[in-house]
């Protein structure tokens, strides 16, 4: 059964930064190193948006919202996946999801991010 499981989210002030992470597991590392990984958001009232993306080869892609700001990473050996996000808005403000696809359709639990202005 796979499972993802975030952390690092929190309370930042507007400027700031925060690392969340993401940890698969129930899948193994040949496995995870070679799926792609995304994370997205859902601010409240709103429709859940892809943030970024990256591919088991370590090519990325950013919604322009936050390109320039966050940096998506994947560390195969320990089969995670983190989002560095700098300079935060209080437009960012959200709970991040992440996500992967092996046959179906996997979401982790989330983890709010809230930035005060």
């Amino acid at each position: 059964q796979v499972q993802l499981v975030e952390s690092g989210g929190g309370l930042v002030q507007a400027g700031g930064s925060l690392r969340v992470s993401c940890a698969a597991s129930g899948l193994a590392r040949i496995t995870f190193s070679s799926v792609a990984m995304r994370w997205f958001r859902q601010a409240p009232g709103e429709q859940r948006e892809l943030v970024a993306d990256i591919s088991g080869g370590g090519v990325t892609n950013y919604a322009d919202s936050v390109e320039g700001r966050f940096t998506i990473s994947r560390d195969n050996a320990k089969n995670t996946v983190y989002l560095q996000m700098n300079n935060l808005e209080p437009g960012d403000t959200a709970v991040y999801y992440c996500y992967l696809r092996l046959y179906r359709d996997y979401w982790g639990q989330g983890t709010q991010v809230t930035v005060s202005s």
